[in-house]
């Protein structure tokens, strides 16, 4: 289960970086526009993964910050958000690469941010819930460059471990 939560990693700092690469393209109108995600814009959905892996992170390593509203802008400027996404990519990939298999069996507690109160679960579930969140978001910034006539942005898994993650094929 490890290796499955270390490729999640590998391939989670790739489809960033395919997003980030395709977002660097728009102009700063089409970046800001509110086109009805639910944080609204590209800019603001962004900010908003970067918000809940550093939430994630602090519970999971009692390192680094931990916003308290899941919607806080970061980073006005794009550059700056996109050098502070691949440091949280550096710092996710890490945190998996440190782990041992009986790590992902012993629990996290935490308060959320949208229920204060307490909760105990397991490292598991809460990495699968931190990369399905990621992807969640990212594919509505998909849809939103999408509607903007922008080319599609291969995020599929298969095509990153034909490409990139190879590694990860091997048994």
């Amino acid at each position: 289960m490890l290796r499955h939560f270390q490729m999640l990693a590998a391939y989670n700092f790739w489809a960033n970086s395919q997003v980030y690469d395709a977002c660097a393209a728009l102009t700063d109108a089409e970046y800001r526009e509110d086109r009805g995600a639910f944080f609204g814009s590209i800019h603001r959905t962004l900010n908003h993964i970067l918000v809940a892996d550093r939430i994630w992170m602090h519970r999971l390593t009692g390192d680094g910050t931990a916003p308290t509203d899941l919607g806080a802008v970061l980073f006005e400027d794009f550059s700056d958000l996109r050098t502070a996404r691949d440091a949280e990519d550096v710092r996710i990939t890490n945190y998996l690469g440190s782990l041992t298999d009986n790590a992902l069996s012993t629990t996290v507690t935490y308060t959320p941010v949208t229920v204060p109160t307490e909760v105990t679960e397991p490292v598991a579930p809460v990495l699968a819930h931190l990369f399905n969140h990621q992807t969640h978001h990212r594919g509505q910034v998909h849809a939103i460059l999408t509607s903007l006539g922008k080319p599609s942005v291969v995020l599929d898994m298969i095509a990153f471990l034909r490409g990139h993650g190879k590694q990860w094929m091997q048994v």
